[in-house]
């Protein structure tokens, strides 16, 4: 299976795992949940899974790397207790507790949170020392004589043999104790990733005219060659960054993060390339709909290759658009909940309505507002319970980073909306607008609404206008059955779609067979040579 596969089928598993019945027992008993053991070459995103489980299910995750341990740390220390058996004293051997454990009940303690994923990585290569206690744990789910707590579900991953020298194969009595599956790289699934997560778009646009360059790890004469998702993601982060600060991208940069010299040489050209048709399109020109015919005639002319690196650019500048305006309808409506709460939390008067759940923030507030100004709906006691629910916001954070279920995306969520509320408490507390503190918020926020507004328009518009560049140019060909494609591979896109639609990509999604035709065109581009 690939990756997303692999994520699909652990979630369900921590989920029917979690399930409990009316009396709060789990339905499938605790010593009968079986561990996860997926099998899956370097870099191909094991680990990234696990956070966004993590994140999606609102839960804890606390990750190891079992290369990393001895026996010492993963089972404890030895410590000499005296005990009495039938009426003699004995001394027994005892152990302090697993670092591993001691993490998971840490992770209790700072999240808030009792149930969680354990990750234990390269589980398959632990020391000759340490592996009969792993089986034991595996088996029986405990370090010495602690068991990990109920609630917490052990997912483990390992390496092939081929790809890891140290790699021990788990007897029978063991794999039968646990969830097997093998995870094969997928560029496909990767690609929805990328977009989603703002990767570099030379490098979508080169492995999409060379998809058989995504994953490769290869012995040579001059040792182990490699390239994978891993490195081809960070090496887009670095390339962004070298690029806002005017560094040279060059082979030195590419070949510490794509070791296999043939494809980071292949790269290395491919990106000059790609600055070239950067600076020979003008890509704003097609969003904003001004593009001229002499534009249009270069990319009809233009080789595959060029034109995959053109829609790269239209993709990346629009992703960026997408993710901007999905991010704030978000922000907003949470905003907007907040504004809803206080006002129907504040009566007449400035006074919290009776009937309301007042928390202790909301109530100091409240008292606050009437000892100081009786009577009227003050920006004091509004400054207040905005403050409250900042502090409830940055709680909700702080648990989540806790337990290491913060994804980007929930982190850009709390900060927007935190610095929108910030912004409001400094206006209710204006000494030269006392009074009506509620109206001042509310035409701030419609005049963030409607800026949102305007750039959401703005946005559907250099859709339309890139369909109409991409008509113009190409018509209803591979071109425009790619871009379509693209579009509904990506997550962000497709929510903008769903939220405010695009009578282009309706119309094309309806003229165009976009899957049966994509498929088709994707093993047209794997046929393909870099020229």
């Amino acid at each position: 299976m690939n990756i997303r596969e692999a994520k699909e089928e652990i979630t369900r598993s921590v989920e029917i795992y979690l399930d409990k019945n009316e009396f709060g027992e789990y339905n499938i008993p605790y010593m009968k949940q079986r561990p996860i053991f997926m099998v899956g070459a370097p870099g191909i995103g094991k680990t990234a899974i696990m956070e966004q489980i993590a994140s999606e299910l609102d839960i804890a995750l606390v990750s190891y790397s079992m290369t990393h341990h001895t026996r010492q740390s993963a089972l404890g220390l030895p410590y000499i207790e005296e005990k009495e058996f039938d009426g003699d004293k004995v001394m027994v051997s005892e152990y302090t507790m697993s670092e591993i454990l001691a993490a998971v009940h840490r992770m209790m303690d700072e999240s808030g949170k009792r149930e969680g994923i354990l990750f234990l990585d390269e589980i398959n290569c632990v020391s000759e020392t340490l592996a009969p206690a792993m089986l034991l744990f595996l088996q029986y789910k405990t370090f010495g004589n602690r068991r990990l707590p109920e609630g917490w579900v052990i997912v483990t991953a390992g390496n092939p043999p081929q790809y890891n020298k140290s790699v021990k194969e788990f007897d029978v009595a063991t794999l039968d104790r646990m969830k097997c599956f093998t995870v094969e790289e997928d560029f496909g699934v990767w690609k929805s990733y990328a977009y989603r997560n703002g990767i570099h778009a030379a490098v979508t646009a080169f492995l999409e005219i060379n998809p058989e360059w995504f994953y490769s790890i290869r012995t040579t004469v001059d040792g182990t060659q490699y390239a994978t998702a891993r490195g081809w993601e960070d090496l887009a982060r670095a390339i962004t960054v070298y690029e806002k600060k005017n560094f040279r991208v060059d082979g030195r940069l590419i070949g510490q993060y794509i070791t296999d010299t043939e494809v980071s040489g292949k790269f290395g050209i491919y990106y000059d390339l790609f600055r070239k048709y950067q600076e020979a399109y003008q890509v704003e020109d097609i969003l904003r709909g001004t593009a001229g015919d002499t534009l249009a005639e270069r990319a009809a002319a233009a080789e595959f290759d060029e034109r995959v690196s053109l829609l790269g650019l239209l993709l990346e500048k629009l992703n960026l658009c997408f993710a901007r305006d999905v991010n704030e309808e978000t922000v907003l409506e949470h905003v907007a909940r907040i504004l809803r709460q206080i006002k129907k939390q504040i009566g007449s008067g400035g006074k919290v309505q009776s009937g309301e759940a007042a928390g202790p923030g909301i109530a100091s507030a409240a008292k606050t507002a009437e000892s100081e100004t009786a009577g009227a709906e003050t920006g004091i006691i509004w400054y207040h319970l905005l403050g409250s629910q900042c502090e409830k916001i940055c709680e909700e954070r702080r648990q989540k980073e806790a337990a290491n279920s913060l994804s980007m995306k929930m982190k850009t969520e709390y900060r927007d909306t935190l610095a929108i509320l910030e912004r409001y408490m400094k206006a209710c507390i204006d000494e030269n607008k006392p009074d009506k503190p509620f109206q001042r918020i509310k035409k701030a926020f419609d005049v963030k609404v409607k800026s949102h507004r305007n750039r959401v328009g703005e946005t559907k518009q250099a859709l339309e206008n890139v369909f109409a560049f991409l008509e113009r140019t190409w018509g209803k060909n591979q071109e425009m059955v790619l871009f379509m494609a693209e579009l509904t591979a990506n997550e962000e896109s497709m929510l903008f779609l769903e939220m405010w639609g695009c009578d282009s990509y309706f119309k094309y999604n309806q003229d165009l067979l976009i899957y049966d035709v994509h498929r088709n065109l994707r093993r047209e581009i794997a046929d393909l040579g870099f020229t």
